[in-house]
């Protein structure tokens, strides 16, 4: 069985954002897989252990972006790849036609991701991405089961679950509690280094970087306002019901 896993490289969610100028600075920031994503290698893995075949892994992003690729590697995946042309770097239109590209030509059968990253939490590149390859796609997944050719998958439906049979090849996006991703062992990041990572560029891909523009572009990055202490109401159960209305009506203006 062959297994594909895309991912992406996001902030540590423990890290502080600053902002200067509009921009995130991502000076002296640690970088990681973002956490959905480490459920789709984790489960990538345990497919490739019970069915055979392998796992690669890929991602579009900058030269950094090659750490988390290893940290996949560490984990048990096979092989990697990076597309690191600043050129094909932008919106979820571009990278999911970037890594339909990467994919279409490739044997595959089945397609994990995270349910979402993150830094920006869009959730798009699956379902653009099992589109633009013609496939069936299944988000927020919590388990699957392989039988032949047809997947049995049981996915998160806002608290409750839904179960879906789905025939293969399959696109599904990785929620939290699929699974509990390993840590990379001693031995797997010192057999990490050894194992093939492919690096790509528009002109190896045959795409057109213009023609792939984004469609969408951030007009401006601010920090939440900080939040106000809040207020303690004194008194008899009575007058503090009152008040509290009071401020509900008058202060919050939301009664």
């Amino acid at each position: 069985m062959n297994i594909l896993v895309v991912l992406k490289q996001t902030f540590d969610t423990e890290e502080k954002i600053s902002i200067q100028n509009g921009q995130i600075v991502e000076e002296g920031v640690e970088f990681i897989i973002n956490p959905y994503d480490e459920y789709a290698v984790e489960e990538a893995i345990k497919l490739r252990d019970e069915f055979g075949g392998e796992v690669t892994v890929i991602t579009v992003g900058p030269t950094r972006a090659e750490n988390a690729l290893r940290t996949a590697l560490a984990m048990g995946a096979d092989k990697a790849v990076i597309v690191d042309d600043e050129s094909l770097f932008g919106d979820e239109y571009t990278i999911s036609n970037v890594l339909a590209t990467v994919i279409k030509d490739r044997s595959f059968d089945v397609i994990l991701g995270g349910n979402m990253s993150v830094d920006n939490g869009a959730g798009q590149i699956g379902p653009r991405l099992a589109e633009l390859l013609d496939i069936p796609h299944v988000a927020t997944i919590t388990k699957i089961d392989i039988e032949g050719a047809v997947a049995t998958v049981v996915r998160d439906v806002e608290g409750d679950s839904e179960t879906i049979e789905v025939k293969l090849p399959v696109l599904v996006t990785a929620q939290q509690g699929l699974n509990e991703p390993r840590y990379p062992s001693l031995p797997g990041i010192m057999k990490a280094k050894k194992k093939p990572m492919d690096r790509l560029s528009a002109q190896d891909l045959g795409l057109d970087a213009e023609a792939l523009k984004a469609k969408t572009a951030v007009v401006e990055q601010y920090l939440p306002p900080k939040k106000e202490a809040g207020r303690v109401l004194s008194g008899d159960l009575d007058s503090q019901v009152k008040e509290l209305v009071q401020l509900l009506r008058n202060e919050a203006k939301v009664i």
